[in-house]
């Protein structure tokens, strides 16, 4: 068990992987973040739009 930790460690696979985890989790962060922003501002504008379009007949 102990041999298998270290060789996990030396290699350069595992760190790869946690950084493209930390990088999808900031960019996660920020989708986030924008829509909580906007999300107020694109709802209005969306009703907006919907008032705008013709009822079904």
């Amino acid at each position: 068990m102990n041999v298998k930790l270290m060789k996990f460690l030396r290699e350069e696979d595992g760190v790869t992987a946690i950084e493209y985890g930390l990088i999808a989790g900031l960019v996660a962060v920020a989708i986030i973040g924008g829509i909580t922003l906007l999300g107020g501002k694109l709802q209005t504008l969306f009703a907006y739009i919907a008032g705008l379009l013709p009822t079904g007949a």
